[in-house]
């Protein structure tokens, strides 16, 4: 994911009672990815909410707050059930990981040890960061959740030490209540980060009263982050094949952004740019005739890509449109900016890389 901001409704590590209420602020504000806890509304409720939030177009995010091994469980069968995009929180991840297995869920435990409720992040940095690296060597543990400002000590340098102890996913969570502190997270390098009490409480500044005005305020001050943030973003670079020569020469004029972040190719596009450009991290799919294109959509679907650069050949055969509709229609539905020519490509470059 690029640094996103996650809408938690919640307040003091609970959903709030009119969370579903709440959501239509949330949505006319901006936000796409919306999360709450496991505690504070009964399950029925909390399905009712996931499921709205999907039919919305967003992106559904459980936070476990539990504390008991039972309850974790629970709370891991729940998201299962409530089927939501992405489970947060969490410290038995030995225990949950293998019941995800056979679902779509992102999982994302806590590092490091969580005390008491308001939940607090104990242990030393280097603690914590170990914990980090040992959670993401599961498998099916795609990233971490770090109670970052719920730290005692220096928040910045902690929050750096994490996102180099993993290549997978940092998200940011706990007391993010300050311009400041997100701007700190994109440059330690998270690729989100969540607020939930604080944009309840209104202690953004905003151009007006409400919640919708703090949603919005959030997703500027995201914007403004994103431009610093030290996190590789993961790109797909793919032509059809009248058009590999205006990609290579797109890529050559960019390469310099480009070796700052992860490349996905599809086989012969990929082979073509590691001849032009070898010092480019670049990881190869099938050949689009043998399943690249449809791979490139399950990492859509699966929000591991942060944008899509195909560049298209308006006068292609017609299984050609198809494999590109696709394609698009993935990319509308998960949010994924995706670019069909160089200017287009450029457009995503000045404004995301």
């Amino acid at each position: 994911m690029a640094f996103d901001f996650i809408f938690m409704l919640t307040a003091n590590d609970r959903t709030v009672s009119d969370a579903r209420a709440r959501l239509n602020d949330v949505l006319a504000g901006g936000a796409r990815h919306i999360g709450f806890k496991d505690v504070g509304l009964p399950f029925e409720e909390l399905k009712e909410l996931a499921s709205e939030i999907r039919a919305a177009g967003g992106r559904a995010y459980l936070e476990v707050v539990s504390l008991d091994e039972e309850s974790e469980i629970r709370s891991a069968k729940a998201a299962i059930d409530l089927e939501v995009d992405c489970l947060l929180g969490g410290t038995r991840a030995v225990q949950v990981a293998p019941l995800l297995r056979h679902h779509p869920i992102r999982y994302y435990p806590f590092p490091g040890a969580i005390v008491g409720h308001p939940s607090v992040l104990a242990g030393s940095m280097e603690e914590i960061a170990e914990s980090a690296r040992r959670l993401t060597d599961l498998e099916t543990v795609h990233g971490v959740d770090l109670l970052a400002y719920r730290f005692a000590g220096d928040v910045p340098a902690l929050m750096k030490a994490v996102c180099l102890a993993t290549d997978k996913p940092v998200i940011m969570a706990g007391s993010i209540d300050q311009e400041e502190r997100i701007v700190a997270a994109a440059e330690a390098g998270a690729s989100g980060f969540t607020v939930g009490t604080a944009a309840l409480d209104e202690v953004f500044p905003a151009s007006s009263d409400g919640l919708v005005a703090q949603v919005q305020a959030i997703m500027a001050m995201t914007g403004r982050a994103r431009q610093r943030s030290s996190a590789p973003k993961r790109i797909a670079l793919v032509a059809h094949n009248n058009r590999k020569s205006h990609l290579k020469a797109w890529v050559q004029r960019h390469c310099g952004t480009l070796q700052r972040h992860k490349i996905v190719c599809t086989g012969s596009t990929g082979t073509l740019l590691v001849k032009a450009e070898p010092e480019l991290s670049i990881h190869r799919l099938q050949r689009g005739s043998h399943g690249g294109d449809q791979q490139l959509g399950a990492l859509v679907a699966t929000g591991e890509l942060d944008a899509v650069i195909f560049f298209a050949d308006p006068h292609g055969p017609s299984s050609s449109d198809v494999d590109l509709l696709a394609l698009i229609r993935l990319a509308i539905q998960h949010d994924t900016p995706i670019a069909c020519s160089p200017a287009a490509a450029d457009m995503i470059v000045t404004a995301s890389l």
